[in-house]
């Protein structure tokens, strides 16, 4: 049997979800490591240019959907900012300027997790839509289960456009 830090765990987690990428200070908007983001709960993976129109939250795989909606918002001119949220509790642990900082009040968001969307209204605010699964699940390929439950970039960019009207 392996004995797993709790740091460790979530620092395998990441790798596995593809969050440790050669990103620098561009994905933890500091002067720290993406392991020292990761260990925060969330953090900024890539941000617009000026202030984001919407914010596009992911759990694991999903954060490459938030990034491929990321870029189809702006090639529509939509500014997104893509946070990875690895761990809420840890998230939650977090003073609140920090969490202020990677999820500004007032901004349109939406989330996206192949799981329940129970948990998110926490992080969403009062303009934000979580995308999920919220009924028992589905069996076929990941590619058309993901698409028959609506877990898709353009779901992410429809949401987005509907929030900003």
């Amino acid at each position: 049997n392996m004995v797993m830090h709790p740091r460790q765990a979530l620092l395998a987690a990441a790798v596995i979800a593809g969050h440790i990428i050669e990103c620098g200070a561009q994905c933890t908007g500091g002067n720290w490591s993406v392991a020292d983001a990761i260990e925060r709960g969330a953090y900024v993976l890539a941000d617009p240019e000026g202030e984001p129109d919407v914010i596009l939250i992911g759990t694991g795989s999903e954060v490459a959907t938030c990034v491929e909606a990321a870029e189809a918002l702006a090639a529509e001119g939509i500014a997104a900012r893509v946070v990875s949220m690895p761990c809420m509790e840890l998230f939650r642990a977090q003073s609140a300027a920090y969490r202020k900082q990677v999820l500004p009040e007032g901004t349109a968001r939406v989330s996206i997790e192949a799981g329940v969307t129970f948990g998110w209204r926490e992080w969403l605010g009062e303009r934000g839509t979580a995308i999920g699964i919220d009924r028992y699940g589905a069996s076929a390929p990941a590619e058309v289960t993901l698409e028959k439950l609506g877990l898709t970039a353009s779901r992410m960019v429809a949401e987005a456009k509907a929030l900003l009207g």
